[in-house]
């Protein structure tokens, strides 16, 4: 009976030490991504993400997350994850799916496929998307003329990248485990950018960060896809 009681204690104590040590790891994991943005802002993808690449050495410094760029037209357009590095810019699009995903670099969208092909569902293009991220970047400082911009793709959720064809040069799709792998990738394929004022770099991410915070930018920039996709305007 005393040896039944011991084990029972011993397990006890096990299961209270992993629950601290859970708790104390997600403490410090919190603290860790709060170096770079808030918990409260982008969706718990972008910031799992943003915590793979601060613990894989990546200076926080150098990641700006949940983006909003305004542009010459009085639009705006907002990127997930941007990165200044040693090679260029890098602009991150995280995306969450389940299913097949099927697509082709030229086309307007993408296709999901749920169910085994009882479902399916069109989503626009990312390439496109981190494309037009790219160009609104481009135009706020006259400096990213010169600065290679690269752009990742990161599937999140259940899903397979079925058949995905035409990605340009400069873009990679992948999922989260090989987010590292293309990075390196990036840095061993390229030369140094011709960075002419890195603070200048840094001071216009900043500011496009305090933009992506900014409620009358978020409800514009939402305001203006709806205008854009016209879906408001079917009466069916």
């Amino acid at each position: 009976m005393t040896a039944i009681i011991y084990i029972g204690v011993l397990f006890l104590l096990i299961l209270l030490c992993t629950i601290v040590l859970n708790i104390y790891r997600r403490h410090k994991n919190q603290e860790l991504i709060e170096t770079v943005t808030s918990l409260r802002r982008g969706t718990n993808s972008e910031l799992s993400l943003i915590l793979k690449l601060l613990k894989s050495g990546v200076n926080s410094k150098t990641i700006f997350h949940d983006l909003i760029i305004k542009k010459g037209n009085g639009k705006f357009s907002q990127a997930d994850i941007v990165l200044a590095t040693t090679q260029g810019i890098v602009v991150i699009e995280v995306k969450d799916y389940g299913g097949w995903i099927f697509g082709n670099g030229n086309q307007t969208n993408w296709t999901q496929i749920m169910a085994y092909g009882k479902n399916k569902y069109r989503f626009y293009n990312p390439i496109k998307q981190v494309n037009s991220q790219i160009l609104s970047l481009k135009d706020s400082l006259k400096q990213f003329e010169k600065i290679p911009f690269f752009s990742i793709i990161v599937f999140y959720g259940d899903c397979e990248l079925k058949e995905i064809n035409y990605v340009p040069e400069s873009t990679m799709i992948v999922r989260p485990h090989r987010i590292l792998e293309a990075l390196n990738s990036i840095k061993v394929n390229n030369e140094p950018a011709p960075y002419e004022n890195k603070q200048a770099v840094v001071d216009t991410l900043k500011n496009a960060v305090i933009n992506g915070a900014n409620k009358d930018y978020q409800k514009q920039h939402i305001d203006n896809i709806k205008n854009t996709t016209g879906k408001h305007r079917i009466l069916d």
